[in-house]
């Protein structure tokens, strides 16, 4: 989990000239509201497989949770190295967020029982989950792997002014 800084740069090549880097706490800002994120991993084959999810931000990491049989679990059981993204479907406002990283199983109860709080106090009653053998079991009984997703590098696409800010950790 990232507990300082990250270097931070932006690339005066993808933006206007007016433009300037994105400060990091502004990013930690929208990676902690956004509703939703796309989970980008790689299939056995090396194709990549993406798919939309819900998740939180906390301690300095994006959360997720995936059925043990989905395809995403059974890719990041196989290698790791995944991709979040979130922002705004909009060519001329927003900033879209990239994150790059390892996805690495959570087991701790306390931080399962914090990240179970997260869900509910994010997306409502719908997405409470109990801590059950290391993960979450949801209320029709379905169990899920949870993850955490520290960024490595991360990427910030501003569009007003166009910009594009790296962070590296």
């Amino acid at each position: 989990m990232t507990s300082t800084e990250p270097r931070t740069d932006l690339d005066s090549r993808y933006g206007e000239p007016t433009a300037t880097a994105t400060p990091w706490g502004q990013a930690c800002e929208q990676l902690a509201a956004a509703p939703l994120y796309w989970l980008t991993t790689v299939r056995p084959d090396g194709r990549p497989h993406v798919t939309p999810l819900i998740a939180v931000w906390l301690d300095g990491a994006l959360h997720f949770c995936t059925g043990s049989e989905e395809r995403k679990a059974r890719n990041l059981g196989g290698n790791p190295h995944c991709v979040l993204t979130t922002g705004r479907n909009d060519l001329h406002d927003g900033l879209d967020l990239v994150i790059e990283g390892d996805a690495m199983r959570v087991r701790d109860d306390a931080t399962l029982h914090r990240l179970a709080d997260a869900y509910v106090a994010k997306y409502g009653e719908e997405w409470r989950f109990t801590v059950v053998d290391g993960g979450f079991r949801h209320d029709d009984g379905g169990a899920a792997l949870v993850y955490q997703v520290a960024p490595v590098t991360a990427f910030g696409f501003g569009k007003s002014p166009y910009s594009q800010t790296r962070w590296r950790f």
